[in-house]
């Protein structure tokens, strides 16, 4: 297995566009600062994937009174009472 390529954060912004279109097209490479990696940066190959909004819709019931739901014990516990 090839070692990774590793640059300096000053090679790297002299060269950004170049780096850029190595790391799309499947190369990635690490970002160094004084020989210290701190960044990989490595091309996106998927989609995120996007976040499932009501994906239990229909499955769950939330009562009506649900905002008020435990409220005495909870005063009780933090107030000593309602």
């Amino acid at each position: 297995m090839p070692s990774e390529v590793v640059v300096n954060i000053h090679e790297a912004k002299t060269h950004l566009s170049r780096l850029v279109d190595r790391a799309a097209s499947g190369e990635s490479f690490v970002i160094a600062k004084a020989g210290k990696p701190l960044v990989r940066v490595t091309a996106i190959t998927a989609p995120q994937v996007p976040q499932r909004l009501g994906f239990l819709a229909g499955q769950v019931q939330v009562p009506d009174d649900f905002n008020e739901m435990g409220a005495d014990a909870i005063a009780s516990a933090f107030e000593g009472g309602r």
